[in-house]
């Protein structure tokens, strides 16, 4: 019989956000894969868990996997943390559930605490519909087309960020969004000095240069404003002849009055209006 793959949300700056479950899974679990044991080791020290640690990380990933892999078909439980919220969740911990799943292991969650939606509640902002990108991307290539699609995106969008590179990533913000978006700076989630900024990307530089950045950040983004994106897009279909944007929708096989209406979305008139202009030409 196989074993189980426990994913277990550890705290992300507070110990007493630790649960009772996951205490008593990281408790009974035959070994404990983590991030960092250094880390892991004070917060089993603190719950008095006796539980071997072995290290799992982005470096030793693939190679490790596949040892915990075959681990759990011998039959052995192993829960799997982070250094700090849900494993999976940018960490390597998504690449082990995979080769789980691939294997026909269980696996299963202990949920627990999360800095990505922590710092959404906390924001304020629209929490209806959001995007995590986790960190920027640090290969310019990437980063400029993540950027990008940021830059016509709706929703509410979250980012993790250290210290050191904050006002840099505010930086290639402002070049991209513009320094008035509103921005959520979130900062020591769950601990002593736990701070929420509601401000712009300028603003936001502007108190860096004051107070140099301490500690880790979620930063939380307003999305482009959905009216401000579709008056865009129908000015860049208005320098089309409506004929032609009519005939473009039909020459892909639509009929004559789909073309009509597909092409009035565009502009953001009515199919009416798109009818009479047609029958004036």
């Amino acid at each position: 019989m196989t074993g189980t793959l426990y994913l277990i949300g550890t705290p992300i700056g507070n110990l007493e956000d630790m649960t009772y479950r996951a205490v008593r899974v990281l408790g009974e679990a035959d070994l404990i894969a983590c991030e960092d044991t250094r880390t892991s080791g004070v917060l089993l020290k603190h719950f008095d868990i006796h539980t071997p640690l072995i290290s799992y990380h982005k470096f030793n990933e693939n190679e490790r996997g596949e040892e915990l892999v075959d681990k759990l078909l011998a039959g052995q439980n192993i829960a799997l943390i982070t250094d700090a919220g849900m494993p999976g969740i940018s960490d390597p911990g998504e690449v082990l559930v995979r080769m789980c799943h691939e294997a026909g292991i269980t696996v299963t969650a202990v949920p627990g605490p999360s800095a990505v939606v922590t710092a959404l509640a906390l924001s304020g902002r629209d929490t209806r519909r959001f995007s995590f990108e986790g960190f920027l991307p640090q290969e310019k290539k990437e980063r400029d087309q993540v950027l990008m699609e940021m830059k016509t995106e709706t929703r509410t969008m979250i980012l993790y960020e250290a210290p050191h590179r904050l006002a840099k990533t505010l930086g290639v913000l402002k070049e991209t969004l513009g320094g008035e978006r509103k921005i959520s700076l979130c900062r020591e989630l769950t601990k002593k000095f736990e701070t929420v900024t509601d401000t712009t990307i300028d603003e936001a530089m502007e108190a860096l240069e004051l107070t140099p950045a301490r500690g880790e950040y979620v930063l939380v983004l307003a999305g482009r404003d959905p009216g401000e994106a579709e008056a865009e897009r129908a000015a860049s279909f208005a320098e089309i002849p409506l004929a032609d944007h009519v005939a473009s929708y039909e020459a892909q096989g639509m009929s004559r009055k789909e073309a009509m209406k597909a092409a009035a979305k565009d502009r953001g008139i009515s199919r009416r209006e798109v009818y009479q202009a047609l029958l004036g030409e």
